[in-house]
């Protein structure tokens, strides 16, 4: 281990299956990842990180590149499994072995190259993998494209956007793009959500967007877990956040408790000046 790695702060993270939000409300645990480390090969990304992540809460990760961020929403999402340490969904131990597994448990993924389909529509990107059918022909179905239009309308008026479900994806903003991405998610029923940096490279008005459909995620009762690099993204949008530096946790801090600075200083030398 690095001499200038920062100390165990597995005590400045929660530890208890319950907190209290600003309203005094009492939140349950909906992840906790309990000393978890991943390694490739020789290469440690992740070591000895405990971490929690409460119901209806918006959890930013924060860090440089390289520091464990991806790889640590990976062994939530399914994407790794840990080499030590275990997840733990709504208190129980799971072991995913691909996303597909946690997509079943309630954790959709929402990747930052949004992997959309521009030739095609909103509906058909928000259904693929999951369209409506109407009647099956051996282990197929037929798709039922008037359900696939109402879903998608249904999810849209949730999203507050006023977009067809007809309209191919290449002729949307960057913003609604995002949201298109966000819906898919939201067509499979997810508790939890992790975004990979949601905002990144949209406009003012596009990054205002995605902030309003998170903040009406969140008041829905989903759990979201953000990836980001913009602090400003951070501040305006996150209840915690937790700071990953060289692999390992350095701190989890309250965004009205500290400034940027002091979050900067976390992400680049893994201590509080």
């Amino acid at each position: 281990m690095d001499s200038d790695r920062p100390a165990d702060t597995t005590s400045n993270s929660t530890t208890d299956a319950v907190t209290a939000d600003d309203a005094g409300r009492e939140r349950d645990e909906k992840v906790r990842l309990e000393g978890v480390t991943k390694q490739f090969g020789r290469v440690v990304a992740v070591e000895d990180v405990t971490l929690s992540v409460y119901e209806e809460e918006i959890l930013a990760l924060v860090g440089d590149n390289g520091a464990g961020k991806s790889t640590l929403t990976g062994m939530i999402s399914g994407i790794h499994r840990p080499t030590e340490g275990r997840v733990v969904y709504e208190g129980e131990p799971v072991r995913f072995s691909n996303p597909h597994e946690a997509r079943e448990r309630g954790i959709e993924t929402v990747y930052q190259d949004l992997a959309l389909m521009d030739d095609l529509d909103v509906a058909t990107n928000i259904h693929v993998g999951k369209f409506p059918t109407r009647v099956s022909l051996g282990p197929f179905g037929v798709i039922d494209w008037d359900r696939t239009y109402e879903n998608t309308r249904e999810i849209l008026d949730f999203l507050n956007q006023d977009v067809r479900p007809d309209t191919e994806v290449v002729f949307l903003s960057g913003g609604q793009r995002q949201l298109v991405a966000i819906g898919r998610a939201l067509s499979f029923d997810p508790d939890v959500f992790v975004l990979d940096e949601p905002t990144s490279a949209l406009s003012v008005a596009g990054t205002e967007l995605v902030h309003e459909t998170m903040r009406q995620l969140q008041a829905e009762g989903h759990t979201q877990i953000v990836v980001s690099h913009s602090l400003e993204d951070v501040f305006d949008l996150a209840d915690r956040i937790a700071v990953m530096y060289r692999g390992q946790l350095a701190d989890v801090v309250d965004p009205d408790e500290v400034d940027k600075e002091t979050v900067t200083d976390l992400i680049t030398t893994g201590t509080r000046r």
